[in-house]
C-alpha cells in the first residue's frame, strides 16, 4: 500500500512506520490518522510483521495535532475532531491490542499527540535531543491519542495532572527518570538503536509477547482472582504453541531457541 504522509516498509519481520510530514512537523492531519489505521490494520494482519519501530523523518518526532487544518476548519472543527480521533484511536488499538511489540525511536520534540503516541507504545528509545510535551490545554483542548489511558499507568495520577495542566517541557533524561522512555542514546545512535532493538523482539515468541500485552492491559480493573484466571489461561495457550516447544526443549539441549511467531 502506498502512503502519502508516511514511510512504510518491512525488513527482517519489522514493520519501519516513519512519519513523513516534516515540513509540518508531522503534524496528525486527517490523511495521517487514516494512514497510520491502515498501517496499522496491516501489521495486525500480517503474521509476517513481528515487530512494529515508528519514527519520523525530520527534526521532530510529532508536533501533535494539525492545529493549522483545526483552525481552517472553522465552525466543522468539532466534527473534524471526532473524525481524526477515530482513525487516531483504531490504530493506537490495534498496535496496543496486536501481537507485535511497538518500539517508538523519538527523536526531538513529541508533543500533544506525538507524545500520547509514545505513551501507547510498549517500548521508547529517545535521543539526548527529545523533548517531550502535552500542550493540549495550552490551547485550550483536552488530552487524546489514548494518553489519558497510559500515562497514569507510567507515572501516576499526580505527574500526570503535572503534565496535562501545567505542560512541562522534559528533556530526555528527565522523561527517562519518570518512567516515560526506556532508554536514551546519542541522536546519531537513535535509527540504529531503535532498529536493533526492533529486531531483536521480531525474532521472539510473538504470540507470547502479544498474549503478555493483553494481560497487562486488563490487569488494572481486574481483581486479583480474575487476573490470576487470565494468566492461567494464557500460559495454557502459549503452551500449545510451537515456539513454547521450541523454547523448552531449547533449554534443556543449552542452546538457543528459534523462534517463529507460531
Amino acid at each position: 500500500m502506498k502512503f502519502e504522509t508516511l514511510e512504510f516498509e518491512v525488513r527482517e519481520g519489522v514493520a519501519h512506520l516513519v512519519l513523513n510530514r516534516p515540513e509540518a512537523a508531522n503534524a496528525i492531519n486527517l490523511a495521517m490518522g487514516r494512514e497510520l489505521m491502515q498501517a496499522a490494520l496491516l501489521c495486525d494482519e500480517d503474521p509476517g510483521i513481528r515487530a512494529v519501530r515508528i519514527a519520523a523523518n525530520g527534526k521532530m518526532f510529532c508536533s501533535g495535532g494539525d492545529l493549522a487544518a483545526f483552525a481552517d476548519a472553522g465552525d466543522a472543527m468539532p466534527r473534524l475532531l471526532k473524525e481524526l480521533t477515530t482513525y487516531l484511536h483504531a490504530a493506537i488499538s490495534r498496535f496496543a491490542r496486536g501481537n507485535a511489540p511497538v518500539v517508538a525511536a523519538v527523536g526531538g520534540a513529541a508533543a500533544g499527540a506525538g507524545f500520547s503516541l509514545t505513551t501507547a507504545a510498549d517500548l521508547v528509545i529517545a535521543s539526548e535531543s527529545a523533548r517531550f510535551t502535552l500542550a493540549y490545554t495550552q490551547v485550550g483542548l483536552t488530552p487524546d491519542g489514548s494518553s489519558t489511558h497510559f500515562l497514569p499507568r507510567l507515572v501516576g495520577h499526580r505527574r500526570s495532572l503535572e503534565l496535562m495542566l501545567l505542560n512541562p517541557v522534559l528533556k530526555a533524561r528527565e522523561a527517562l527518570d519518570w518512567g516515560l522512555v526506556n532508554r536514551v542514546v546519542a541522536d546519531d545512535e537513535l535509527e540504529a538503536e531503535s532498529t536493533a532493538l526492533a529486531e531483536q523482539l521480531a525474532a521472539g515468541p510473538t504470540l507470547a509477547y502479544g498474549a503478555t500485552k493483553r494481560l497487562l492491559a486488563a490487569s488494572a480493573p481486574s481483581a486479583l482472582e480474575t487476573q490470576m484466571e487470565l494468566e492461567s489461561r494464557a500460559i495454557a495457550d502459549a503452551a500449545r504453541t510451537r515456539d513454547a516447544k521450541a523454547g523448552i526443549k531449547a533449554f534443556f539441549a543449552r542452546e538457543k531457541p528459534t523462534f517463529r511467531g507460531e
